[in-house]
């Protein structure tokens, strides 16, 4: 809800409705794509440690999808019947993704019998897609570093959650970002330097080209198992975290009237606080993604493009909006007290009973109407800057630079990994993307534009938005 209600705070007046409903349907498309494409890279990642321990085994795909089917029920498990154990459970991986990074490293330069030239590592290119230019190869084969960065903003749809969201969300991201950016380098170029023979690893039965290099650099096979076991857990885990972001989207989008079967998937367990119906509808949506995989490993490729389109669509509103809003001076200095009027939609009665757990529960949440006890619609609110941002010219040229780095993204998103382009190796996101975004407008007109009136906020919040605090 968080970048929904930010979107419909940056819109013009006319837009903010349609355009924050838009963004609210790409957001939950794109990470429910992710909890499909995180769960299959482990449940196939299962398969890969098979392949290396018994080479006989041919690992079919609907092998594949069941082990990830197995992943995903282990998400739901943690995410529904021990949530109280996630806060815990990432301070744990966050130690164990440490050690695993330098116990792999370690053992890799270590262990490897023979090293890779400089040359090899910092000066060959291949372009193994068939594109008539390195330039364009390269801008086809970036999407795989893109995605790796897909979902930064996941602690913003936390924010309800979070205390001191406006400062502890953004040093979450970039802390992040510079954490896992250095770490992801440091590995890139040890496992380059391990690579050994480039055919060979790409063209591994394990469908991982990391795995053939564990097994070819480690000659313990049981070694080599360990070390993907290591990737495994983390991947395992990186999914259960997006599981429950996914579920938090989708829950306050559903809040908001903004999805079909709003009052099912926004629904909040009172038992636990945990919006239990929304994780087993993303998780649900994300299991019959995986089918796809049995059929075309590349037609589910199309899903990981999807993830970045959705995402980056979702980026981009908001960022030209804000650099729009910057350009006309549109946004107060941090600190300035501005009382805002409440909106003519504010109830009156107290707010709820809160229930414990993780997320504050309205009691009516399952009631028809669009506003509930306790909650106003975003207002018209003057802009003024949180205790995070960049300022003046550096801040616009920071989103000049986002939003043209966004569109590049997105138009390269939709190219076909490789040429001659078939019908079994197109790239249908762009398709996918449509799709969904004329059914959600569709949606819109038949119940949505009657149900839907823009992201809902706590009374709470809203009395921190009229003095003076939105960032």
């Amino acid at each position: 809800m968080e970048l929904t209600t930010r979107r419909y705070m940056l819109a013009p007046p006319k837009y903010k409705t349609v355009c924050s409903y838009a963004i609210g349907w790409l957001t939950c498309l794109a990470w429910i794509a992710t909890v499909a494409t995180e769960t299959l890279f482990a449940g196939t990642m299962i398969q890969g440690a098979m392949i290396i321990d018994n080479p006989d085994y041919a690992g079919p795909k609907w092998q594949g999808t069941l082990l990830t089917w197995v992943v995903i029920l282990g998400c739901i498990f943690i995410n529904v019947l021990i949530p109280q154990w996630l806060p815990r459970f990432e301070v744990f991986i966050l130690v164990f993704h440490i050690a695993g990074f330098f116990a792999i490293l370690v053992t890799l330069l270590v262990m490897t019998p023979s090293l890779g030239t400089n040359a090899s590592v910092w000066l060959t290119v291949l372009n193994e897609g068939g594109w008539p230019t390195q330039g364009i190869s390269f801008c086809v084969g970036f999407l795989g570093n893109v995605a790796t960065f897909v979902g930064a903003d996941a602690s913003v749809h936390m924010a309800e959650e979070v205390a001191n969201a406006a400062l502890n969300i953004p040093r979450a991201i970039l802390g992040a970002m510079l954490i896992n950016g250095a770490v992801g380098f440091a590995m890139l170029v040890t496992v380059l330097y391990c690579l050994g023979d480039i055919e060979t690893v790409l063209g591994t039965a394990t469908g991982f080209p990391f795995i053939q290099v564990f097994a070819d650099s480690v000659p313990n096979l049981a070694g080599a198992t360990v070390m993907v076991a290591v990737v495994l857990t983390l991947t395992w885990a990186c999914a259960i975290g997006i599981t429950t972001t996914a579920s938090r989207m989708t829950w306050s989008f559903a809040r908001d009237k903004g999805l079909p079967f709003s009052n099912f998937i926004g629904h909040v367990n009172s038992r636990n606080a945990i919006p239990v119906n929304a994780v087993l509808v993303v998780t649900g949506i994300a299991a019959l993604l995986t089918l796809i995989y049995i059929g075309s490993s590349t037609a589910f490729n199309d899903v990981i493009s999807l993830t970045i389109t959705g995402f980056y669509g979702s980026y981009f509103l908001p960022a030209a909006f804000l650099l729009y809003r910057r350009i006309k001076g549109e946004v107060l200095p941090h600190g300035t007290a501005v009382e805002h009027p409440p909106t003519d939609h504010t109830r009156t009665s107290p707010p709820p009973p809160e229930v414990p757990g993780d997320l504050k529960v309205d009691r009516k949440y399952n009631s028809p109407p669009s506003l509930r006890a306790g909650e106003v619609e975003v207002a018209n609110a003057r802009l003024i800057w949180g205790p995070w941002h960049v300022p003046g010219i550096l801040g616009i040229a920071n989103n000049v630079y986002a939003c043209c780095y966004m569109i590049f993204v997105i138009f390269w998103s939709v190219w076909p990994p490789a040429t001659p382009v078939t019908v079994s190796t197109m790239n249908y996101s762009v398709v996918v993307t449509g799709g969904v975004l004329i059914l959600s407008t569709i949606w819109y007109f038949i119940r949505g534009k009657r149900e839907y009136k823009g992201p809902l906020i706590d009374e709470d919040v809203a009395a921190i938005m009229r003095i003076g605090s939105v960032s």
